[in-house]
């Protein structure tokens, strides 16, 4: 292989070509091969420097699998669970459900239009494991709360949500194909004359697709004044602001005010933000 050219695009994408040199290997190369190969961790630009040792096990949580690769980002707040800390919260009975969302470059795209509605989203792949869906199904049927680990963590879970409310509002086809676009909640809130509970909508998606998982896509933009299903709160990094993340702790968080004096707080007492920063607890505040 020879030189791997980019052309930069919007900041946040590029497009790649590989050339092939002549060889007597006509063997197919797969994307996944042509970024080992050509590849680095990719480390938040923000940061502002190469990739140095120990950087690749650093960026990385402790339950990724090397089977699911394929995000541009890793699910930061997952960085301060360790291996201790996670028997540890098993052990006083913390179930631990995991769930799969390749990040897209999207992530680091600043809010740089007057209205949220003309930000565009990126699509970026899911899957849950059907054990997963059970094992949440279980804990919402015993009133326990669900906190996701992370804003790709809600996304996923909020979708689920949406997916199997369309199953049970017959607003799939025979080919069930689970795409949630980035203002479609809002439209389905108005659109369904009942919406179904977390547990009901979980249930319907059990009884769909294959045995094994629950694969799709979503690019939904989680604002304020979206009402949340699944989530009962959030165990995330300090977001900066003009970002679709800081939109989705304001929706949380239900209230401007609260939403500033918590991050005025945080600045005052020089908490480290983004990616490899200190985390916070929040609490779903909506009634």
């Amino acid at each position: 292989h020879s030189d791997w050219l980019e052309e930069e695009g919007n900041g946040v994408e590029a497009t790649v070509q590989i050339i092939r040199e002549e060889t007597d290997d006509d063997r197919e190369v797969t994307m996944a091969e042509a970024f080992e190969l050509f590849g680095t961790v990719p480390l938040p630009p923000y940061l502002g420097r190469e990739l140095e040792d120990g950087d690749r096990a650093k960026y990385q949580t402790v339950y990724a699998k090397d089977t699911s690769s394929g995000s541009v980002a890793a699910p930061t707040a997952g960085l301060h669970f360790t291996n201790n800390l996670l028997e540890n919260l098993m052990k006083k009975g913390v179930k631990q459900s995991f769930v799969n969302l390749h990040v897209g470059a999207g992530t680091f795209r600043p809010i740089t239009v007057d209205k949220i509605s003309s930000h565009k989203m990126h699509r970026e792949q899911f899957s849950v494991d059907k054990e997963s869906i059970k094992e949440i199904l279980a804990s919402l049927e015993e009133g326990k709360p669900i906190i996701p680990v992370g804003t790709t963590s809600v996304r996923v879970l909020e979708s689920l949500y949406w997916f199997g409310s369309k199953l049970l509002n017959n607003e799939f086809s025979s080919n069930v194909c689970f795409d949630l676009g980035q203002w479609e909640s809002y439209l389905l809130e108005q659109e369904f004359k009942r919406l179904p509970s977390a547990a009901e909508s979980l249930a319907a998606l059990l009884k769909v697709g294959d045995d094994i998982a629950i694969k799709g896509s979503t690019s939904m933009c989680i604002a304020p004044g979206y009402k949340f299903r699944l989530c009962d709160g959030l165990i995330t990094n300090f977001h900066q602001p003009h970002s679709t993340l800081m939109l989705l702790v304001g929706a949380l968080m239900n209230s401007p005010e609260t939403c500033k004096e918590t991050y005025s707080h945080a600045v005052k007492e020089k908490y480290r933000f983004l990616s490899f920063g200190d985390a916070s607890l929040i609490l779903n505040c909506q009634e």
